[in-house]
């Protein structure tokens, strides 16, 4: 199966941890397109998604500092996927280097310019880790679809904070592997696996960085399912006839919305509830 990565960048840990993991798991990847990291959007994106010290930090651990001996991930869940033998995997280059295959830069996924170096790679299958909205060009060119991790159950979360709309909405933790299409989080699923983060979850970044190494992690089964046969997509309700169905039902539920970015004292909220699941975990099981 020919599989490209798309990257928000050449330094995304999640994405250079997909690429190794999916070649480590027998399917190497025939390329790779990654935003360039002096991209203004991406910078900006980083900039408000971390704060500026954050930034620097990261961009100090990455670009900088070469000590192998400490954890080459901000995400600590990422590392072992990081490493290959005496391998450790700093950039999407160095994987690329390592297993043997070529990465493309651009400014714009959508443009063009990537579209033609896309279609050049004739994918069976896009994996996208991060980057721009993508459009229905790009969505069309492999043959299979493009496959997304989203970082909750769908069809009842979707959109932005899926952990935290998780917890608040008691809904199972767990990703969901599914086809992109023009919608957010509304196209095809292929495999949900839900996640139970026992009792070593001691905070919202913790249970992000978790699940999205299980979703690198389990990406691969998907891959590997399709190759076989195993697998097919099944389509999402229809988020209108379910609101209809509600007005007619006279309930208020949530179920099948779309969540935008929470306010810190709903994300605070979220904490609260984390903590209050690793507290019934820890009883359970002392």
């Amino acid at each position: 199966m020919r599989i490209v990565i798309l990257a928000p960048s050449v330094y995304s840990e999640t994405a250079c941890a997909m690429a190794a993991h999916l070649a480590e798991s027998g399917y190497v990847p025939v390329g790779a397109l990654a935003i360039s990291s002096l991209n203004s959007k991406t910078l900006l994106r980083k900039l408000g998604q971390w704060g500026s010290a954050e930034v620097v930090r990261y961009a100090f651990s990455k670009l900088i500092s070469p000590n192998t001996s400490q954890p080459s991930a901000n995400n600590p869940y990422l590392d072992p996927m990081l490493k290959s033998g005496a391998a450790t995997f700093r950039s999407l280059r160095d994987v690329a280097a390592h297993y043997g295959f070529p990465v493309t830069f651009c400014h714009d996924m959508n443009s063009d310019h990537s579209l033609a170096r896309l279609t050049k790679c004739a994918p069976d299958l896009i994996v996208f880790t991060g980057g721009n909205i993508l459009r229905a060009r790009l969505l069309e060119i492999p043959t299979r679809g493009v496959l997304n991790v989203h970082l909750g159950l769908l069809p009842e979360i979707r959109g932005m904070s899926s952990p935290e709309w998780s917890l608040l909405e008691n809904v199972p933790l767990g990703v969901t592997i599914h086809y992109m299409d023009s919608g957010i989080d509304t196209g095809p699923i292929l495999k949900k696996y839900e996640f139970v983060p026992e009792n070593k979850c001691d905070s919202l970044s913790e249970l992000r960085h978790r699940l999205i190494a299980f979703g690198v992690e389990k990406t691969a089964e998907v891959v590997a399912g399709l190759d076989r046969g195993h697998l097919s997509a099944q389509p999402q309700p229809d988020l209108d006839r379910d609101k209809n169905k509600n007005k007619h039902t006279n309930t208020s539920s949530n179920k099948n919305g779309q969540f935008f970015v929470m306010h810190e004292w709903l994300s605070s909220k979220a904490a609260e509830r984390l903590t209050h699941h690793r507290t019934l975990t820890q009883t359970a099981h002392g």
